[in-house]
């Protein structure tokens, strides 16, 4: 990968995406059946929030990431395209209903992500342990041989330790945190986050449980150089992060940060090469990677 500091200043692509980001569908699949179950059961996904580009292809495979704790975001992030207002209160129901939901899609592998609720004294963290505990027992099968893993993507909990911890007891399979981006695009993207904070949300899990598997994702296209880029990923390993996504960030509408530059697949391949040159072992970086896609193989790989 390049260490340049100049600033990536190719100007935006008008004529549309190019031609490494024009995604078919997938033929067939439940695709119906799983936007069927969850709107049956008062659920949401961040595959529809976020309106990720992997949906169609994800929800065909019978595999979702479940949204909980409402789909109102009590932060501004200027990238995603989850609503910012004033939330609902908590649905104590829902932990029974993600689970219940798990077992119809007959997933071995949930993922669970959150709005940021900054809102609620532990901005969540005991919301995600009943969820974790549901998913776990509702999945249990004594006649597999492996139990049903949860991955759990969550916010920063606004560097409250004592919330992190009570995610952390609750024993999740992966504990996901995503840099998002760079140090000095904090201020642009992610006005009320804090880049150290979250490295320190990454460090004090292994400081917890120093048997749980962290992980950490990064979106490029936002403005930022090589160089940044590089010692995001160098500050994520450092700070005892094990599995890392790379994806390319699209624009959700115009209300959104634009894109500075669509990266190639070969750009791509650059990052995770130098990403498993520093000691990163499980990498998955691509035009389409999201946080939790194909978060299975990522974690069996």
């Amino acid at each position: 990968m390049c260490n340049t500091d100049e600033p990536i200043s190719q100007p935006r692509i008008k004529k549309g995406k190019p031609a490494w980001l024009k995604k078919r569908l997938p033929l067939g699949g439940d695709y119906q059946r799983v936007t069927r179950l969850l709107s049956e059961a008062n659920l949401k996904t961040v595959c529809q929030e976020a309106n990720c580009p992997n949906m169609f292809e994800c929800f065909s495979k019978n595999t979702s990431t479940f949204m909980i704790l409402g789909s109102e975001c009590t932060r501004h992030c200027q990238f995603c395209n989850v609503t910012s207002k004033s939330p609902l209160p908590v649905d104590f129901d829902e932990p029974m209903r993600v689970a219940r939901a798990a077992k119809k899609l007959g997933l071995r592998y949930v993922v669970v992500t959150s709005v940021t609720r900054d809102d609620l004294p532990d901005g969540g963290a005991a919301h995600f342990s009943a969820v974790i505990k549901a998913i776990k027992e509702t999945l249990q099968n004594p006649k597999e041989a492996q139990e049903a893993r949860v991955e759990v993507l969550i916010p920063d909990f606004q560097g409250d330790i004592k919330a992190l911890e009570i995610v952390v007891h609750a024993k999740p399979d992966v504990i996901n945190h995503n840099i998002e981006t760079v140090a000095s695009l904090y201020g642009k993207a992610r006005p009320e986050a804090g880049y150290q904070r979250s490295l320190d949300l990454l460090k004090n899990t292994k400081i917890l449980d120093p048997s749980m598997p962290v992980k950490s994702g990064i979106m490029v296209g936002l403005g930022e150089t090589m160089a940044q880029l590089e010692q995001t990923i160098q500050d994520l390993f450092d700070h005892d992060c094990e599995i890392l996504t790379i994806g390319q960030y699209l624009q959700p509408s115009r209300q959104h940060l634009k894109v500075k530059k669509y990266y190639s697949p070969e750009e791509f391949k650059e990052m995770e090469i130098f990403a498993r040159q520093i000691g990163f072992k499980r990498v998955a970086s691509g035009p389409f990677v999201r946080s939790s896609y194909k978060a299975q193989d990522l974690f069996n790989s």
